[in-house]
């Protein structure tokens, strides 16, 4: 098998809406002081939702795109940090919901990183003839991590999911997903922690954004090098959507004039492993990305573990 791509995407938010206003009611801050850091606006926040909930929505929509059904499906991947169940997993319990009938199913923590990494993992799995059509999803619900009192975390975290379909390419045909730029920084892995059996999540704000900001346009530049594609030819680039400053640092320095930027961040905050999918739902769904245009998807955070790879839109 030369390679597999993505038939199409669908994703989820839950209805309830809170504002930086909102916010600044439980918290010292403001909408000012928000968006000046981070670029935030609003975001997306599950009251009675579970994450399998969430990933089902993004997965069912997905199907629905795909013309897909659901028997037809033999690998489900969720990347996720926020599962509380520790069996079944998540991606068990999405293919229960969905009446899908004995597929592989697993999740896969890199945190903010997770959807590449569960990209990747499908589309290496294809390639080796172990599946031949993946439902991948990114699905957090990380207002369960947070301490509404610590406004470094409170005012950036959300929750949504994005999920993809991912089937063979034929034979004949280039390749819808590129190659993999994966690693970590192990030695900075206490940058961004979540930790205690009731989690807490905390990040080094400055060491972060300061490893983003420098660390990260190279790899992406790296990623179109093996995906056999110059910056210049990009249509999109969809950063995990960390905040507006790093996404709009990274951007600069890659140096893609005639990529469309995604800019989720602002009204859906950082959604962690859903991030990427959920953003780059909404582009194809806007028709600001058309069928075939090449889009980098670059994941980092969490671990310092990063990941990204060159796409084919659906």
């Amino acid at each position: 098998m030369t390679g597999s791509r993505i038939v199409a995407l669908g994703h989820y938010q839950p209805p309830k809406v809170l504002t930086n206003d909102d916010l600044a009611q439980v918290v010292d801050t403001d909408d000012e002081w928000i968006r000046s850091r981070v670029g935030i606006r609003q975001r997306h926040i599950a009251v009675d939702e579970t994450l399998v909930d969430l990933a089902t929505e993004a997965a069912q929509k997905a199907l629905a795109a795909s013309g897909r059904r659901a028997d037809e499906i033999d690998l489900v991947v969720v990347a996720t940090c926020t599962a509380v169940e520790r069996s079944p997993n998540t991606a068990c319990a999405v293919a229960a919901r969905l009446g899908i009938p004995a597929p592989a199913a697993y999740d896969i923590n890199t945190v903010c990183s997770g959807f590449s990494y569960a990209l990747a993992t499908a589309d290496h799995a294809i390639r080796a003839g172990a599946a031949s059509r993946a439902l991948v999803i990114g699905a957090e619900r990380m207002s369960d991590t947070l301490d509404w009192s610590d406004r470094t975390t409170a005012v950036i975290f959300a929750d949504g999911a994005g999920a993809a379909v991912v089937e063979a390419q034929p034979d004949d045909a280039e390749p819808g997903i590129g190659p993999v730029v994966w690693g970590s920084e192990p030695e900075k892995n206490d940058a961004v922690t979540i930790t205690g059996w009731k989690p807490v999540i905390s990040q080094q704000g400055q060491s972060v954004f300061r490893w983003a900001t420098t660390q990260i346009a190279p790899l992406a530049r790296r990623t179109c090098e093996k995906a056999g594609i110059d910056p210049s030819e990009l249509k999109g680039f969809v950063a995990h959507q960390a905040n507006l400053r790093i996404i709009d640092a990274i951007a600069n320095k890659l140096g893609a004039p005639n990529a469309v930027i995604a800019r989720d961040v602002v009204d859906s905050g950082n959604t962690s492993a859903a991030s990427i999918p959920l953003a780059l739902s909404k582009l194809v769904e806007r028709g600001e990305l058309t069928t075939g245009d090449p889009v980098l998807l670059f994941g980092f955070g969490g671990g310092l573990a990063y990941a990204g790879q060159v796409v084919r839109c659906p």
